[in-house]
C-alpha cells in the first residue's frame, strides 16, 4: 500500500527547490549579522594571491606612469629621523622642477609652522603641479596646512585627503573619493595630471591627449568610494626593472644624483614615508610586514588610470546571485545518487572559484564565501531531505517488501512515480493467494483483542516468508493474504518470470514449514491452530496506484488475480492429511516444471471463466526426490 505521501514527499524531493531556498534564506540571514564579511575578506586575499603567484590569470602589474619617491630607512639614516625640516622637501621639489613630472603628490602633512614654510610654499608654487595631503588627528579634527604654506600655494597646488579606514582584518580595501568637498589624494593627483597633460601637449606626444581625455572622463563618473584592485606586491628586494613592479626610488638616491631624474618626466610622482612603523597599511599581498600609505594612493591612481577599480554588485544583485546559485545547485543535485551528489558538490566550489577568478580578471569582485556556503547548505539540505524521504519510504515499503526490494524501488523511483503515483504498467507476474480455513469459527472463540494479536502474529510470520523470497504484499483481505512476485518492475525475459514463479512456490513451501512451528507455539499458549490453503497463478496483470490524493493504494489487477483467488478456493477440496495445501495452474507450472514434482488435481471451469483451467497439486521439489521426473499433464 503506497500512501499519498509519495506525491507529497518523494516527488517534491526530486523536483522541489526547498533545500536551495532554505540555503539562500540562511545566507541572507547570516549576512545581516555580518557572518560572511570575514570569510569574503579571506576570499579577497585569495583572489590576489592566485593572480600574483600563479599563471591562472593575467597580471597587469603597476602602471609605468606612476613612480614613488620613498622616505625609507636609508633616507632616514642619511638625513635623520622623521619628520624632516622643510628644506629637505624644497631640495626635492627644486630638483623635480627640471624633470617635469606631470603631477607630484606629497603624502606628508605640513601642519606645524616653521621658519622654512615660505621657502617650501615657493618651491611648490614654482612647480605648479603639487598636491598636498590633508588629514585629521586621532580625534577626527582636521589638520590644516601651516598658514604660510597655505598662503604661498594658493592657486598653485591642490589638496587631497588621505583618510582611509582599513577593514576588520587590517587590510585596506577601499578609499573614500571625497571627504566633504575635499577629494582624496589620488583623485586630486589625477585631476592635476590630466590638467597638466592637456596644457603641455606637444606634437610628438599625441598619446598624452588621449590619456588626459580618458582621465578626465574617469574623474567625472566616479562612485562615492573605490575598491582597491592592488596591482601587485611591494617588495624591497624587487629591482626597478622587474616587470609588473611599481617604480620605487629612495629619497636619498634621488637627491644625491644616483637616480636619473629624467625618469620622472610626465610621470605621476608620489612622495611618502615608507620606513617601517610610520604610516603602515596592509594590502592582501603585504600583510606582515605592512607597507606604507603612499602605496595605497599609488594603487588607487593605477586603478583610475586604467579603469580597473574593483566593481562590486549592489546588495539586491548579490542576493539574486545567491538565489541563482541555490536554485541551480538544488536542480543539479536532485535526482542523483549519493555518490554522484557528493562528487558534484565537491566540484561546485572550485567551479564557483573559477567563475570568481574570471570575474576578478575583468575587475569584478564576486562573492566567494557565501555562494560556497549556499552550495554546502543546499547539498546538506538535499542530502538530509532525501535521507528523511528514503527512511520514510523504506519504513513504508518495509511492511510490504524485503529491504533489498525496497532499496531497488528507491533507486529506480523515477521509473515508477508520476505526480506522486506509481505509474500503471502491464506486468507478467505470479500471484499468490492464501486464506485461513475455518477462520469464522476461530473468531467466535477469541476476544477481539486476542483475535487481532493472534492474526497479526500469523501475518507477521507469513509476510516474512513473502519478503524473504522477493515478493510484494499486495493486500490483507480479512484473514487472507495476496502477494505478488514480479512487481513493481516489469520482467522482460522468460528466465526472470520463471524465477518469480519458482520464488512464489518456494515461499509457499516455507509458509507450510513455518506454520508447523507457529502452530506448536499457538498450541502451547492455548490458542487455536491454523490451517490454510494457497493458490498460485502466473499471467498478465496491471499494476499501479488507485485511489485519490488523500488515499492511494498500490495493487495489481486483472484476470490473473481472479484465477489465483479461485485456485486458492479449490484447496478446500484437498484431503486433510496432504503435505502441501498448495495448488498451481498450468501456466505457473510451465515456468517451473523442471524444479517441482506435481500431480494433476483438476481440470475445471473456474467461476466466471469460459475456458477450462488445469490445476496441479505440489508433491515436492526435485531436490527432495532427485530420481523422480517433474511432468506436466495436458489433461486430467
Amino acid at each position: 500500500m503506497i500512501k499519498s505521501w509519495l506525491r507529497q514527499h518523494v516527488l517534491s524531493s526530486q523536483q522541489g527547490s526547498l533545500p536551495g531556498v532554505f540555503a539562500v534564506a540562511c545566507a541572507i540571514g547570516l549576512s545581516t549579522v555580518g557572518f560572511w564579511n570575514p570569510l569574503e575578506q579571506v576570499g579577497y586575499r585569495i583572489l590576489f594571491w592566485v593572480r600574483e603567484y600563479t599563471n591562472v590569470m593575467p597580471n597587469p602589474g603597476w602602471d609605468d606612469d606612476i613612480a614613488v619617491i620613498a622616505i625609507d630607512e636609508a633616507s632616514l639614516s642619511e638625513y635623520g629621523r622623521f619628520p624632516w625640516p622643510r628644506v629637505r622637501y624644497v631640495e626635492l621639489l627644486n630638483l623635480l622642477e627640471f624633470s617635469q613630472p606631470a603631477a607630484i603628490g606629497l603624502d606628508i602633512l605640513f601642519v606645524e609652522s616653521t621658519a622654512a614654510d615660505r621657502a617650501l610654499g615657493t618651491a611648490i608654487a614654482n612647480n605648479g603641479n603639487v598636491i598636498l595631503a590633508f588629514g585629521n588627528d586621532s580625534m577626527g579634527n582636521d589638520l590644516t596646512l601651516a598658514p604660510d604654506i597655505a598662503q604661498a600655494v594658493e592657486g598653485f597646488a591642490l589638496l587631497g585627503h588621505v583618510h582611509h579606514t582599513p577593514d576588520s582584518d587590517g587590510i585596506s580595501r577601499q578609499i573614500l573619493f571625497y571627504a566633504g568637498n575635499v577629494p582624496s589624494l589620488s583623485i586630486a593627483t589625477l585631476d592635476m595630471y590630466q590638467s597638466v597633460l592637456r596644457d603641455t601637449l606637444s606634437s610628438d606626444q599625441p598619446q598624452l591627449d588621449t590619456v588626459a581625455q580618458q582621465t578626465a572622463q574617469t574623474l567625472r563618473t566616479l562612485p562615492d568610494n573605490g575598491w582597491v584592485n592592488w596591482p601587485g606586491r611591494i617588495s624591497d628586494s624587487d629591482e626597478q626593472s622587474s616587470p609588473n613592479r611599481l617604480s620605487v626610488y629612495s629619497y636619498v638616491d634621488v637627491l644625491d644624483g644616483t637616480v636619473d631624474i629624467s625618469v620622472f618626466q610626465n610621470k605621476i610622482v608620489l612622495v611618502g614615508v615608507t620606513a617601517a612603523g610610520i604610516d603602515p597599511v596592509r594590502s592582501p599581498l603585504n600583510i606582515d610586514p605592512p607597507i606604507a600609505g603612499v602605496y595605497l594612493h599609488a594603487a588607487m591612481i593605477d586603478n583610475l588610470l586604467n579603469d580597473r577599480l574593483l566593481k562590486r554588485s549592489p546588495q539586491w544583485m548579490t542576493i539574486m546571485v545567491w538565489a541563482g546559485v541555490g536554485l541551480v545547485v538544488n536542480l543539479v543535485l536532485n535526482g542523483r545518487t549519493s555518490k554522484q551528489r557528493l562528487a558534484i558538490a565537491l566540484c561546485l566550489p572550485p567551479t564557483w572559484i573559477g567563475i570568481s577568478l574570471i570575474g576578478f580578471a575583468n575587475h569584478y569582485w564576486l562573492p566567494i564565501a557565501a555562494p560556497i556556503g549556499i552550495i554546502a547548505m543546499t547539498f546538506a539540505g538535499v542530502q538530509l531531505r532525501e535521507q528523511r524521504d528514503k527512511e520514510q519510504l523504506m519504513d513504508l515499503f518495509a511492511m510490504h517488501v524485503a529491504p533489498e526490494t525496497a532499496s531497488l524501488i528507491w533507486q529506480r523511483r523515477k521509473e515508477l512515480l508520476i505526480d506522486g503515483f506509481l505509474e500503471p504498467q502491464e506486468l507478467t507476474a505470479t500471484v499468490l493467494f492464501m486464506d485461513i480455513r475455518g477462520f469464522t469459527s476461530v473468531a467466535e472463540t477469541l476476544s477481539s483483542k486476542d483475535l487481532v494479536n493472534w492474526l497479526n502474529h500469523y501475518f507477521e510470520v507469513m509476510t516474512d516468508c513473502i519478503m524473504v523470497h522477493g515478493g510484494v504484499v499486495d493486500k490483507y483481505i480479512g484473514d487472507a493474504i495476496m502477494a505478488v512476485f514480479g512487481a513493481p518492475f516489469p520482467r522482460l525475459h522468460h528466465a526472470e518470470i520463471a524465477h518469480d514463479a519458482a520464488a512464489a512456490i518456494h515461499c509457499a513451501i516455507e509458509m507450510h514449514q513455518r506454520l508447523q512451528l507457529l502452530n506448536q507455539e499457538f498450541a502451547a499458549n492455548g490458542q487455536p491452530t491454523i490451517r490454510f490453503g494457497i493458490g498460485i497463478h502466473t499471467g498478465t496483470v496491471i499494476a499501479g496506484s488507485v485511489g485519490n490524493r488523500q488515499r492511494v493504494n498500490y495493487s495489481v489487477f486483472g484476470d490473473t488475480v481472479n484465477i489465483a483467488s479461485r485456485v486458492e478456493a479449490l484447496t478446500k477440496e484437498l484431503p486433510p492429511d496432504i503435505h502441501f495445501r498448495l495448488l498451481m495452474t498450468e501456466q505457473t507450472l510451465s515456468y517451473v516444471k523442471d524444479q517441482f514434482i506435481v500431480h494433476p488435481f483438476q481440470q475445471t471451469y473456474l467461476r466466471g471463466r469460459q475456458t477450462e483451467t488445469i490445476v496441479y497439486q505440489l508433491e515436492s521439489t526435485l531436490n527432495e526426490h532427485p530420481t523422480k521426473i517433474a511432468y506436466r499433464f495436458e489433461s486430467v
